[in-house]
């Protein structure tokens, strides 16, 4: 069996979600490659040094191409060049009139949600391009309940045509170095609580922000860490902080090493994930594994993935987050009980059985 996969979301340097599902199952597949499962990856530039290395059975192969790679360049390529047995499509976007069998994992639809957040031209691929590659699509894989739902509602797909495989959990450890090199280069020092994830609306940080700038008035030593990428409309974000007098209580980091952010998730005082709405959620895991307490919206999947090993909040209501957290600060029974729960709850999620069980969808679409 030859099995055709589109790579390019694990070809990027900086992985956050999608990218980190798509690297961690690259591996997997190349450790488990034989001849009974070749792979065919699929590529619009040549894989980064980083990517697992080529093999007999495991094999990239460069597609020229730019606009409408996935719509155009690649079905040709797998109609004329390079035949497969079945296609694997890690994100929403399927090649067009794939000659073969696909399977496609869906990660969330929170363009339907929330489409303010996403220009014009990306709302109308993820709708539309989506629904192209979900009707087409021998089998379905969903990242959780929560995004299973969505797609029978949104796409109308039946039940029994999507798998839910969720995610894998963390297993990063903090190289020597980063402890000087994150409190130096952000002048930073204990205690401080911890958001992870891309500055966008949806995320909801500013219930956070509102949150901390109450809390500062009680703790003042306490800080708060934001780490992640720039999103869409993240301007909001910085004036908030500005409006509010708390330039040198909240530090932004952007995007950092896996080492690094794993010693901020070990050092913090808990990490909060205030979203409206995620697909699965692999922060919360890497808190857990790295011994974090967790304070977690009561949205989407989040539940679904934290279960109990965490305190929930109204997404909406800054003083119940408030509240949450003033929890933890008092009660330090509280904090390592959220801490052993973690620890167990993250053992339940792992990449290798992720990719197992994404491997046998695969091989059963033919």
């Amino acid at each position: 069996m030859i099995i055709g996969l589109d790579g390019n979301e694990a070809n990027v340097t900086q992985a956050v979600g999608v990218s980190v599902y798509a690297q961690n199952l690259l591996y997997y597949f190349q450790k488990n490659a034989n001849k009974n499962n070749q792979f065919k990856i699929f590529l619009r530039n040549k894989p980064l040094s980083f990517l697992p290395q080529e093999s007999e059975y495991f094999k990239y192969i460069i597609v020229q191409g730019k606009a409408f790679w996935s719509q155009l360049f690649l079905p040709l390529n797998l109609y004329f060049q390079n035949k497969v047995d079945v296609f694997f499509s890690p994100a929403h976007y399927a090649p067009r009139f794939c000659p073969v069998p696909l399977v496609v994992t869906i990660h969330d639809l929170s363009y339907f949600y929330y489409p303010n957040e996403f220009l014009k031209k990306d709302l109308y691929k993820l709708r539309n391009w989506t629904k192209y590659s979900v009707k087409k699509a021998s089998k379905i894989i969903s990242v959780s309940k929560t995004t299973k739902k969505d797609l029978m509602k949104f796409y109308e797909i039946p039940d029994e045509k999507i798998t839910v495989i969720y995610n894998g959990g963390p297993r990063r450890h903090p190289e020597q170095g980063a402890k000087r090199r994150v409190e130096g280069s952000l002048n930073l020092s204990k205690p401080y609580i911890l958001f992870v994830g891309t500055l966008q609306p949806r995320k909801n940080i500013n219930v956070l922000i509102d949150a901390f700038s109450i809390l500062v008035k009680t703790s003042p030593d306490i800080k708060l860490v934001i780490t992640g990428k720039k999103g869409w409309l993240f301007t909001e974000i910085f004036k908030k902080v500005t409006e509010l007098n708390l330039e040198d209580k909240i530090i932004f980091t952007d995007h950092i090493s896996d080492d690094e952010l794993t010693w901020l998730y070990k050092n913090a005082l808990c990490f909060v994930m205030p979203s409206l709405y995620e697909g699965f959620g692999i922060p919360i895991l890497e808190a857990m594994e790295n011994s974090c307490p967790v304070i977690s919206s009561f949205s989407s999947s989040l539940p679904e993935v934290a279960g109990e090993a965490a305190l929930y909040f109204d997404p909406t209501n800054s003083s119940d987050l408030l509240e949450k957290i003033n929890q933890l600060l008092i009660n330090k029974d509280l904090k390592n009980d959220l801490i052993k729960k973690g620890k167990e709850r993250v053992k339940q999620f792992s990449w290798e059985k992720s990719a197992k069980e994404t491997l046998e969808i695969i091989q059963s679409a033919i």
